[in-house]
């Protein structure tokens, strides 16, 4: 096992949680009360609610980059079908909480379940 690699992942990984609570607890939650944010769609919901989820697909890209890290720390020549697997499942997310978030309307969500989809056939 590559110790290197293992703290590289956990860090990743520490940083990807914080980075979703504390920017939570103090970045998104003051500039949601903001009044002067762009209305698209004729409110500033989408603008929100974009904004909280493009936050949040930062973390969980740490999160799957952190996976990736800890297949290779654990078996240096992993399998493709594992990190292709590992692509697609935080692809799945992204697509998932892309597609929630914005109900539908921010159409992301197809490009990151293309990529999720096509990752996992590759598998």
């Amino acid at each position: 096992m590559e110790t290197a690699l293992v703290a590289a992942a956990a860090i990743l990984a520490l940083t990807a949680v914080a980075h979703s609570f504390l920017g939570e607890r103090y970045i998104l939650i003051r500039l949601m009360r903001r009044e002067n944010l762009p209305r698209l769609f004729g409110s500033d919901w989408f603008t929100k609610r974009t904004l909280r989820g493009a936050w949040h697909l930062t973390s969980i890209a740490w999160l799957g980059l952190a996976g990736i890290l800890m297949v290779l720390a654990l078996d240096p020549a992993a399998p493709r079908v594992i990190l292709l697997n590992l692509v697609a499942v935080t692809f799945a997310c992204h697509a998932a909480l892309t597609g929630l978030v914005s109900r539908g309307k921010h159409l992301a969500w197809l490009a990151f379940g293309a990529v999720a989809l096509l990752a996992w056939l590759a598998a």
